[in-house]
């Protein structure tokens, strides 16, 4: 299973990621987006990473690619990067 993170870091708050993927992505009271558990818990710990459902991988992947601040990075079940900075900058 895929799975996703955000670097709060580089987050400029656009909130394109919550729109393409609510189930995943939502905003905390500081403005920026984080990741939200399978129990739909937001996880603000750093670097906190959660599974994507095969359903919403699209979703995920499309919000990684049009997010201003190329802050979400997304994994394949083996770790490869599939969307995000890291797999821009292996391909």
């Amino acid at each position: 299973m895929a799975s996703v993170r955000i670097d709060q870091d580089l987050c400029t708050g656009d909130g394109l990621c919550v729109q393409y993927a609510p189930e995943i992505f939502e905003f905390d009271i500081d403005g920026l987006a984080y990741v939200k558990g399978a129990d739909g818990e937001l996880l603000t710990g750093a670097g906190a990473r959660t599974d994507v459902p095969a359903s919403l991988r699209l979703d995920v992947i499309d919000a990684a690619v049009e997010c201003p601040g190329n802050c979400i990075y997304v994994d394949g079940a083996d770790g490869t990067p599939v969307a995000g900075p890291e797999a821009a900058a292996a391909s």
